[in-house]
């Protein structure tokens, strides 16, 4: 049958929007074809890394500040917002939930902490204590924390948007020289325990025993019972954190441990030489060790000056040095806020930390699985390896039993606060 002009009219009607369709098609695909192939930004990158992989940060004194301001007193604090308070050093928080999320922190090692004064009298229940305001901040707020205590548990908090929350004791002085208490706060969430803080324990030395001014007591690094301290780490898969600890100590725990170390706020002596940072020959045995070395934000350890903070370029100087030792699987990032006053300039907080992975890609020797391993992907793998190795031995050791010598225990003068019934009656006469 011959087309009507009716039937043309309406076939070329239907040919022009096909046309038009076809044209408007062919636009949107040059112009997403341009777009795609516009680089992205460095910050770009950065936010693209971070949405996708954690952040997880080594050293974060949070709790501190919080007993030292609010005596632990959390429940009409707002945390959204710390910047509002008053604090007694003059010194606003580093941290808080804001701050948190515009950092795109996916990952935090909390600290629990407090002073060398409790030693020997109160040490364990005030660091009791402050495992319990982190475990309420954490319930306070269910829909951004997200507890953690192994890699796979940090992976899961971090892909359903919470920040995975660890807990690390900074300093031996918690467990006042007992297994039980060790093995008791393991039980409670912690996964790190540095092994001292700026005093010694019984057992163990700190870095100020470097100095050489020091007129301190020296256990010449671990003792014996302190060997064993470290066996029972390794059997329950604590890591061992080597920050705040002497060298003799340092090198004596890479004589015995069988698991990978942690520093989890140190930086590196080359470039600022304080006790607090890590030798060269140390950072060789981490890397046989398979450990790492979590760079610290602390002025003092960065610039070694109580005047200059630093810049961000300092930071990644350490973090650098330390990569080129180590190897990029060495290193990670432990800033310390809230634990110190002033901070490097660039990162004066929780919320800076992107523009440090902004510097570090901006050099052009970072590579973005550079990246990724620095921001938290070394520190799971520590984790994992830990994990790992704690439950082969657990195949084949039973938990540690024994004591610490009562004369250990007085060299340091620790002995009035505690009754020692755990201990054998010593029988002076064999006839009464």
């Amino acid at each position: 049958m011959p087309l009507t002009r009716k039937h043309r009219i309406i076939i070329g009607s239907i040919v022009a929007i096909l046309a038009c369709i076809l044209a408007i098609g062919i636009t949107i695909g040059v112009v997403a074809g341009r777009r795609k192939s516009t680089p992205l930004t460095i910050q770009e990158q950065v936010n693209q890394i971070l949405a996708n992989n954690p952040l997880i940060d080594g050293h974060n004194d949070w709790a501190w500040l919080i007993r030292a301001n609010f005596q632990n007193r959390i429940n009409d604090l707002d945390l959204f917002n710390m910047t509002q308070y008053q604090l007694k050093n003059t010194t606003p928080s580093h941290t808080d939930i804001t701050r948190l999320r515009k950092g795109q922190v996916g990952g935090q090692f909390w600290s629990i902490y407090t002073g060398c004064e409790h030693q020997g009298k109160d040490a364990t229940v005030s660091f009791m204590e402050q495992i319990d305001v982190m475990k309420r901040l954490i319930a306070k707020h269910p829909d951004i924390f997200q507890m953690a205590t192994t890699a796979n548990e940090v992976r899961q908090a971090f892909s359903s948007k919470h920040i995975a929350s660890l807990f690390g004791i900074e300093g031996g002085q918690a467990i006042e020289s007992s297994f039980s208490i060790l093995r008791l706060f393991y039980q409670m969430g912690v996964r790190y325990m540095t092994l001292t803080h700026n005093c010694n324990t019984p057992w163990a030395d700190q870095n100020k025993v470097d100095h050489n001014d020091s007129v301190l007591i020296k256990n010449n690094g671990l003792t014996e019972f302190g060997k064993r301290v470290i066996a029972e780490m390794n059997r329950l898969g604590m890591l061992v954190d080597l920050s705040h600890v002497a060298r003799k100590t340092m090198l004596d725990v890479f004589n015995i441990t069988r698991s990978p170390v942690i520093f989890s706020h140190s930086s590196a002596y080359t470039v600022c030489n304080h006790t607090r940072n890590v030798q060269d020959d140390i950072l060789e045995l981490v890397k046989i060790n398979q450990g790492i070395v979590m760079v610290t934000f602390v002025p003092g350890f960065i610039v070694c000056s109580d005047t200059n903070r630093g810049t961000i370029d300092d930071v990644a100087a350490h973090i650098n040095h330390i990569r080129n030792i180590v190897g990029i699987e060495g290193v990670g990032l432990g800033a310390d806020y809230d634990g110190i006053q002033k901070t490097p300039v660039g990162l004066e907080d929780v919320s800076k930390f992107p523009k440090l992975i902004e510097y570090l890609l901006s050099q052009g020797n970072w590579t973005h699985d550079d990246i990724i391993k620095l921001i938290g992907g070394n520190i799971l793998r520590v984790m994992e390896k830990n994990e790992q190795i704690a439950q082969e031995l657990q195949k084949t050791m039973k938990p540690e039993e024994n004591l610490i010598s009562i004369n250990e225990l007085e060299i340091y003068n620790l002995t009035q606060c505690r009754n020692l019934d755990m201990y054998p009656t010593i029988v002076t006469n064999a006839t009464s």
